[in-house]
């Protein structure tokens, strides 16, 4: 089984996978992780109590009025129905623009307060299992330096 390593300036995130709940989603991270996409990319969006989100690839510059719009070059479904799709702190889940538009760009959730409206409506497919409080410590413009995939 294959978990993730999101790693930051401020510490690396370890990442457990719902391959029941979400298993295209799943893949399509790892297959993006494994290729290098996310290396360099930046959290361009950060909402304290809220959310993380990064892997648009327009965020390599964050002058680029681009940022926030920009994906793989193809979208993927949305995975909904399963038992794990409820936005609690750590969860990551598939940003969207609209049901069925994700590609690259996810979010990880800062707590259940804020983000029990997304249950349903974006795809959890991972959630952080140690390094949780580097949640609070990403601010907007910071780095995933790598995503490492790893075999368990």
């Amino acid at each position: 089984m294959k978990r993730a390593e999101i790693h930051t300036a401020k510490g690396i995130m370890k990442v457990n996978f719902y391959y029941d709940d979400a298993p295209n989603t799943v893949a399509n991270f790892i297959k993006l992780a494994e290729s290098g996409f996310y290396d360099g990319l930046a959290f361009h969006r950060v909402i304290p109590n809220f959310v993380i989100q990064g892997g648009c690839p327009f965020s390599k510059d964050m002058s680029d009025r681009r940022v926030g719009t920009g994906g793989p070059g193809y979208s993927i479904d949305c995975e909904i129905d399963g038992d794990n799709q409820h936005h609690d702190r750590g969860v990551l889940s598939m940003a969207h623009a609209g049901r069925n538009t994700g590609g690259s760009q996810f979010f990880v959730c800062h707590s259940r307060e804020n983000t029990a409206h997304l249950d349903r409506n974006h795809t959890c497919f991972a959630k952080v299992y140690d390094g949780l409080e580097i949640i609070d410590e990403i601010k907007q413009g910071d780095t995933i330096e790598k995503i490492v995939i790893t075999e368990e």
